[in-house]
């Protein structure tokens, strides 16, 4: 089992950058492929980013290629999602998540993911 724990979420203006930070607990940090998801209020989760357990592999949203990139840092047991360029339609509760396998899959569902962390929000004003 792992613990995860977003942070970094705020308000910003459109055309601004965040970084979010999830941290990890346990040692098998590095066995999970990870992931950014993010939700609207009223809307479904929606997948935003994924990184493989290796870190060499990575998929994105069309919605935020070219905008966002993910990152982990397997010793310091972190998952970052910087966020350039921002548009108010990503404003949303951000979430990080792990999945088990750590495959090098685009896994876009909710439900293949194992463990979640509590959100962070994320608001960009116009």
């Amino acid at each position: 089992q792992v613990q995860l724990v977003e942070s970094g979420g705020g308000l910003v203006q459109a055309g601004g950058s965040l970084r979010l930070s999830c941290a990890a607990s346990g040692r098998a940090f590095s066995n999970y492929a990870m992931a950014w998801f993010r939700q609207a209020p009223g809307k479904e989760r929606e997948f935003v980013a994924r990184i493989t357990w290796g870190g060499r592999t990575t998929y994105y949203a069309d919605s935020v290629k070219g905008r966002f990139t993910i990152s982990r840092d397997n010793g310091k047991n972190t998952v970052t999602l910087q966020m350039n360029s921002l548009k108010p339609e990503d404003t949303a509760v951000y979430y990080c998540a792990a999945d088990r396998s750590g495959g090098i899959y685009e896994r876009v569902h909710p439900y293949e993911y194992d463990y979640w962390g509590q959100g962070t929000q994320v608001t960009v004003s116009s």
